[in-house]
């Protein structure tokens, strides 16, 4: 005879489910979903006597976070770098660097990450400034964007970079005067030239490791899905490994896009786009799916790389790194095949190239279910901000890149009036659009609840004395939720099954011990995350 796991009801609380009905008091959880969401005598007759009580004191339960956009191996990773971005000048960094030598003296290699522009002379690093702090032993130091990475002179040597590396397509190496490396790798340099560097220094156990560290944190965390969106081989096959580790499970559900690169060859473009269709259909489970595709259109503001269709304040105006001829055909292959789609466009020209190929593919395809989406939109046009709603295609953007604590260089790099629309939150909703939010960790703080702080003030969580920025971009405190929960949930076509609380969704929910509904949003900053529940386990209690 078959057995049915025994109920549990949690009672005695304050459950927002980000659903229709926005408020209950009691869940009841059967198995890995809710048999019911609602008042407690009901809760009581559907789970039957022998349901085990959990009294939750008046508690708030939330729906657990989906964080729309992150990078999991890098987030694992970032946990043992040194901490860069609250050092406020060349001088901190240096020293903090020298400190971790000194620390962990038989180091094979030193690796930072955060540091903003705004805290080196100029804005310009060079691998003179690391070596004066380390000059024997290899440093590598991701920015706070991470699309830029800053190296010694010893690391530039062990990755054999020198003044005859060529720029890959959609990156700079840095040079000086002379034609030598700076240190200063911008865009496809740091990410195909850096990254697969280091990643080739790493063993499967380390990053299995590093997975493990990443789970763990977002647990804490109250975040039970993410959306991982720097997706190769060497994640998925470690994401596989910690799944059979586990017994077939995970501690939270991984969606992944695979990481679709510029070759300068429409065979080669096709091909990535033809290994991501495979990986869809082979890996779709409950635990772990791949769905689409991530294509980076541009760079990033702080660096000046994003596509704008103005310049920037310094005068340039550099190209995207995916152009319309070559992006097209990626995307219309993309779409033919079922797969989700994900474009990095922070810059307002960038934005309207994506939308440009989205509607591209839609004449080619046909009609046809879809739910594509662009990635942070820091700068967007008002006109695209109506055609992204009228495509249907989900703004996926990041509230913690908004903290003030990090605007400086960014405000500094636009210097006009774009400044005032910078992530433009109400204007997607009022439009009709689909606003999801996530944390692009680890280039920004991983944590949900600091990041709902962001959300509904525009005031920074790291800094809290700072000044908002542009604060009538806030949104409410249940609609910074929402777009946490619900609309992550419907930005990766999950949202039949999770991001809301109720009757016959998974068990997916998080207890904290402060109410900021009550308290104010005040106190998100202070807020923990007393117990997370993934599929009706508990995979974090405090």
């Amino acid at each position: 005879m078959e057995q049915h796991p025994q109920p549990v009801i949690y009672r005695n609380a304050k459950v927002f489910t980000a659903a229709k009905t926005a408020w209950a008091d009691s869940l009841v959880v059967q198995g890995n979903r809710l048999a019911w969401v609602g008042n407690e005598a009901t809760a009581r007759r559907m789970a039957g006597p022998g349901a085990s009580d959990i009294d939750l004191d008046g508690k708030l339960v939330l729906p657990g976070f989906i964080d729309a956009h992150t990078h999991l191996m890098l987030m694992g990773h970032a946990v043992q770098k040194v901490e860069l971005i609250d050092a406020a000048n060349l001088a901190e960094i240096q020293t903090r660097l020298r400190d971790a030598l000194a620390n962990t003296p038989s180091a094979d290699r030193i690796l930072g990450k955060g540091w903003l522009f705004s805290a080196v002379p100029g804005g310009i690093p060079t691998r003179q400034m690391l070596d004066e702090a380390v000059p024997d032993v290899p440093v590598y130091l991701d920015a706070n964007d991470y699309h830029s990475a800053w190296l010694n002179s010893a690391a530039l040597a062990e990755l054999g970079i020198d003044a005859d590396t060529p720029n890959p397509v959609g990156g700079t190496v840095v040079r000086d005067q002379h034609g030598e490396a700076t240190g200063m790798m911008l865009e496809a340099a740091s990410l195909q030239l850096v990254l697969p560097g280091l990643a080739a220094l790493t063993s499967d156990a380390e990053r299995d490791a590093a997975l493990e560290n990443a789970f763990a944190a977002y647990a804490e965390a109250g975040v039970t899905g993410a959306i991982d969106m720097l997706m190769d081989q060497a994640l998925v096959d470690s994401l596989l490994r910690v799944q059979a580790q586990r017994g077939g499970q995970l501690p939270l559900r991984v969606v992944g896009h695979w990481w679709v690169q510029p070759t300068g060859s429409a065979d080669e473009n096709l091909a990535q786009v033809a290994r991501a269709a495979a990986l869809a259909a082979e890996i779709s489970g409950e635990w772990f799916r791949m769905t689409g595709i991530k294509l980076v259109l541009d760079g990033v503001i702080d660096a000046c790389t994003a596509a704008m269709v103005s310049p920037f304040s310094d005068g340039s105006r550099p190209e995207a790194i995916w152009e319309p001829d070559a992006l097209t055909p990626v995307v219309i292959a993309a779409d033919a095949a079922g797969l989700q789609i994900a474009m990095h466009a922070i810059g307002d020209r960038a934005s309207d190239i994506a939308l440009t190929a989205l509607e591209a593919a839609y004449r080619e395809n046909g009609p046809r279910p879809r739910r594509h989406r662009i990635e942070h939109l820091e700068t967007v046009l008002p006109d695209n901000v109506e055609r992204l709603a009228r495509l249907g295609v989900v703004a996926s953007m990041q509230p913690v890149h908004a903290d003030p604590a990090v605007q400086e260089n960014w405000r500094a790099m636009l210097g006009d009036a774009r400044v005032d629309r910078g992530f433009p939150w109400p204007e997607i909703t009022q439009a009709g659009g689909t606003l999801a939010f996530g944390t692009d960790a680890p280039t920004a703080p991983h944590e949900a609840l600091p990041n709902m702080f962001v959300a509904t003030t525009r005031r920074s969580a790291i800094s809290p004395g700072q000044l908002p920025n542009v604060p009538s971009l806030a949104v409410s405190l249940a609609d910074a939720l929402g777009s946490a929960t619900r609309d992550a949930a419907y930005s990766c076509g999950d949202e039949a099954h999770r991001g809301t609380l109720a009757t016959g969704m998974l068990a997916d929910f998080i207890v904290l011990d402060t109410n900021p509904f009550e308290e104010g949003v005040e106190s998100l900053l202070t807020a923990n995350v007393v117990r997370t529940v993934v599929g009706g386990e508990v995979v974090y209690e405090r």
